[in-house]
């Protein structure tokens, strides 16, 4: 397997986070999962952003590329930990 080279393009975190979602490993901080609740969104309507939002261009933050995944009515903030694994930094819902 290759090295992951970041930044990433946004379609190719996009890509990449399509074939983790499929059969590889996500996993969420204890502080995405502390935001989370207080916004009321599930690990589930998480991953349903990771799956199907808009990614932005990575931000370089605390020594990892970050690239947040929008939807409509929530943002979730991912980081590739190699080709197979992703962790989920935080998440909020967008106000309206």
């Amino acid at each position: 397997m290759l090295a992951l080279t970041e930044p990433l393009r946004p379609a190719e975190a996009r890509k990449l986070l399509r074939d983790i979602l499929a059969s590889g490993e996500v996993v969420f901080t204890s502080h995405a999962l502390d935001e989370m609740e207080k916004d009321g969104i599930s690990q589930a309507e998480g991953i349903a952003v990771l799956r199907s939002g808009v990614v932005e261009p990575a931000e370089l933050e605390r020594g990892s590329w970050r690239y947040r995944v929008r939807s409509h009515r929530m943002c979730v903030v991912a980081a590739f930990r190699s080709e197979v694994a992703a962790v989920v930094v935080t998440a909020w819902r967008v106000a309206r």
